[in-house]
């Protein structure tokens, strides 16, 4: 493991548990900065439908923000050494590492001793072939393939997420399984020493919660700035396009559905993903759970400092 000054604090949770701003208040609390661990976050531009926290409302320094443009694709392994960097930054300049989001594999990416394929890196040439197939035979034609070759890893992939199949075959290319690691997924050693705390949300309430968000992120003009991300060849992108909250848009934009249709899309899509987050974090027993039902975020902030003082004294 590598040594420290002071452990990063990790503030996870799923969308709308209020992370972001307890975040932030940790950090200003702790003299530290917020690094953004969120895979949708790092495009410029991305604003609204990412829920990013508007460069006015930062009381501290965030990172991860504004990286990429969404034509560009994005991988863990790309933000494995970016965030990392941040880290040793922050930790030989005195300050705390607060780092917070929902996209569960980056989190774990930064903290834990992950290793990726060279698939994970953009201009791989397996991953392109690969992706080639899909594009030109179909998802089920790659998958199929993959069945034919690694039985075992085809088992723990849906056919329909092309993403996960051509990892498995990039992993495949090195004489690596993929059914194989997604069983050693527990078992990885922790790289940076880290506390995390998670933000707990009834189900029933974060879904409320997360409809009432979708609503104000269309008020905000999230149409505008997906009619504005097309202008700039956003259909062109690799990963960017798949963000929850843009792909609907683009539909409505397109004709494909109406705009009504098309917000009760994101709402639904945007609560299994909160389910699907919530499952992943629930695997990690290091993580301490902080009651946010209230949305008190000063409240829970406050918690996660005194539980830090206690640790340290």
């Amino acid at each position: 493991m590598k040594t420290l000054k002071t452990p990063v604090i990790a503030i996870i949770g799923p969308t709308a548990s209020g992370k972001t701003d307890a975040a932030q208040l940790v950090a200003q609390a702790l003299d530290g900065e917020v690094i953004s661990a969120d895979s949708m976050q790092i495009y410029t531009g991305m604003d609204i439908g990412t829920g990013k926290l508007p460069a006015s409302e930062r009381i501290v320094p965030h990172h991860g923000f504004d990286l990429l443009d969404p034509g560009e694709p994005s991988s863990a392994a790309l933000f494995q050494g970016y965030a990392r960097g941040i880290v040793e930054d922050l930790d030989a300049r005195g300050k705390r590492a607060v780092l917070c989001g929902g996209t569960g594999l980056y989190v774990r990416a930064v903290i834990d001793d992950y290793e990726f394929p060279r698939g994970e890196q953009v201009d791989n040439p397996v991953r392109e072939r690969y992706t080639a197939i899909a594009e030109r035979e179909g998802a089920q034609a790659l998958w199929d393939l993959l069945n034919e070759r690694d039985p075992a890893s085809a088992a723990v992939v849906h056919p329909h997420n092309v993403r996960r199949v051509v990892r498995a075959f990039e992993l495949l290319e090195e004489g690596k399984s993929y059914a194989r690691q997604k069983e050693a997924l527990s078992e990885i050693p922790a790289f940076l020493p880290a506390v995390q705390f998670g933000l707990a949300v009834d189900p029933a309430l974060l879904n409320e919660r997360i409809n009432r968000r979708v609503d104000a992120m269309v008020a905000a003009g999230l149409v505008d700035e997906v009619r504005g991300l097309l202008d700039e060849g956003f259909r062109e992108g690799v990963t960017a396009p798949q963000a929850i909250g843009y792909k609907e848009i683009v539909a409505a934009l397109e004709g494909c559905c109406t705009l009504e249709e098309a917000v009760e899309d994101i709402k639904q899509a945007t609560r299994r993903y909160a389910k699907r987050q919530r499952t992943w974090f629930r695997r990690d027993g290091r993580i301490r759970w902080i009651d946010a039902d209230d949305g008190d975020t000063e409240r829970i902030a406050r918690d996660i400092v005194s539980h830090l003082e206690t640790v340290s004294a």
